[in-house]
């Protein structure tokens, strides 16, 4: 996963909870969450993140997946 490209690291911000709640993760302000979203995540930020909280990482037609299937719906 290439977070340099502003689109993937907007993504991962956004199932992280947003800006704030990604600076709150993190212990950081939100304007430095921002500057990510342009300028991609940094490797060390990155890999907590992904350590913290790995379903955020998930590609979203799995998430969808496993919603559906743990939801007691045939499949």
């Amino acid at each position: 996963m290439n977070t340099d490209q502003p689109e993937v690291a907007s993504w991962i911000i956004d199932r992280l909870g947003g800006t704030s709640a990604t600076a709150a993760l993190c212990e950081i302000k939100p304007a430095s969450v921002s500057e990510w979203r342009k300028n991609g995540i940094p490797q060390a930020r990155l890999l907590y993140l992904r350590l913290l909280r790995p379903e955020a990482f998930e590609p979203p037609n799995k998430m969808a997946a496993m919603a559906y299937s743990s939801s007691g719906d045939p499949e």
